[in-house]
């Protein structure tokens, strides 16, 4: 892929991290990247979901932590915008 696509990519990334949580940096970036995809891979193919969850327990524990701060993230933020 060219370096073009990631650079688009990545505007479209940083724009979802705003909208979904009122701010962006890498770090919040990365943070959001990993829960939508640990979210799409949990919805579309549960059972290795599941194996991963078994497999690694304190990857799950951290996995769960991160989905609590972005749901409180996207809480607060909406929150905010609503007033």
């Amino acid at each position: 892929m060219e370096e073009k696509f990631y650079e688009q990519f990545d505007a479209l990334l940083t724009k979802y991290t705003e909208l979904l949580i009122g701010d962006t940096n890498d770090e919040l970036k990365e943070k959001v990247k990993i829960w939508a995809l640990y979210t799409h891979i949990a919805k579309s193919m549960p059972p290795l979901a599941k194996h991963w969850n078994e497999l690694y327990p304190d990857a799950k524990e951290e996995m769960k932590q991160l989905v609590r701060e972005i749901k409180q993230l996207n809480e607060a933020h909406r929150a905010k915008k609503n007033g």
